[in-house]
C-alpha cells in the first residue's frame, strides 16, 4: 500500500527541479504518446518522454489516443522538456490538469514504458507492472505487441 501511495503522489506531484518548463495549450492529439501544443502562437509537436503507445493502426492504438485526448486535449499543458528527438519533436514529461500524462498512460495500460529511454529506476515500471497485474488496457490482450516490435514488422 505504501508503494501505491508514493506512486500516486508522484503521478500528481508538481516537480521543483527539472529541465526547461514550458506552458501551452494542447491543440491536437496524434496518438497515445504524441500531441501538438500551441506555445506563443506557434504549434510545437511533443513526444511524451519514456513511453511508447500503440501505433494508430495497431490494436489499442485508437483507445490509447482517446485516453490521452481525454486527459489533455484543449487543456493547458506544462512541458518539462528533455530535448528533441530525431524527428525534431520536443521530448517532454507532460502535465495536464497537474496529472503526469506520461504516467497516466502507462498506469491505464495505454502505453508501454519505453525501456530504450526510461531510466532503470523510473517509477513508470511499477505503474506498468500494476497495469499488467490488473490486465488494464492493452494488458487485457493475451499477447500485446510492443509498438517498437510492431513498427519493425511493418518495415519488412
Amino acid at each position: 500500500m505504501h508503494t501505491l501511495a508514493v506512486l500516486t503522489a508522484w503521478l500528481f506531484a508538481v516537480p521543483y527541479a527539472q529541465s526547461a518548463v514550458t506552458i501551452g495549450r494542447v491543440v491536437t492529439v496524434h496518438d497515445g504518446d504524441t500531441l501538438t501544443v500551441l506555445i506563443d502562437r506557434r504549434q510545437v509537436k511533443v513526444r511524451l518522454a519514456d513511453i511508447d503507445a500503440p501505433e494508430s493502426k495497431q490494436t489499442f492504438g485508437t483507445r490509447s489516443r482517446q485516453s490521452l485526448a481525454a486527459l489533455c486535449f484543449n487543456k493547458e499543458a506544462r512541458l518539462e522538456t528533455q530535448g528533441k528527438d530525431r524527428y525534431g519533436r520536443i521530448v517532454a514529461t507532460v502535465y495536464c490538469a497537474e496529472a503526469n500524462a506520461n504516467a497516466v498512460q502507462v498506469q491505464q495500460g495505454m502505453a508501454w514504458v519505453f525501456e530504450r529511454y526510461a531510466s532503470r529506476g523510473s517509477p513508470l515500471y511499477a505503474l506498468q507492472n500494476e497495469a499488467k497485474a490488473a490486465k488494464r488496457g492493452l494488458w487485457g490482450d493475451p499477447r500485446p505487441v510492443p509498438p517498437w516490435e510492431w513498427r519493425r514488422s511493418q518495415r519488412k
